[in-house]
């Protein structure tokens, strides 16, 4: 297998987004021959402890991030034509960075429209 690697991905944790249930997801990056793979859920990351525990347990670096809606103003402002939601994925390099997206998760930063 190439050194490519799988970075924007949702689970079963992003409703009505994802589908793949991570302990699948992982044994397939496995049987791939994957070594890193990446988890973004979309507006949260409820899934992150159980993909790092599960890609730990096959051999596999996790990446764990998260995709969040970019407000064009505020959040609370919910504007009805001619705005356009955009997205951005944050990931964590380490555990300072996980603590700072669980903070922006937490507070609601990540709702969007």
């Amino acid at each position: 297998m190439s050194s490519f690697v799988h970075l924007h991905n949702h689970s079963d944790y992003s409703l009505l987004d994802g589908a793949v249930r991570i302990p699948w997801y992982v044994e397939e990056c496995k049987k791939y021959g994957m070594k890193h793979v990446g988890l973004t859920d979309h507006g949260n990351i409820f899934g992150a402890l159980h993909f790092e525990q599960a890609c730990h347990a096959a051999g596999i670096n996790p990446v764990v991030g998260c995709e969040v809606y970019v407000a064009p103003g505020s959040r609370f402002i919910k504007p009805t034509s001619g705005v356009k939601n955009y997205h951005m994925v944050h990931y964590c390099r380490n555990e300072t960075g996980y603590r700072n997206l669980m903070a922006l998760v937490s507070k609601g930063y990540t709702e969007g429209f």
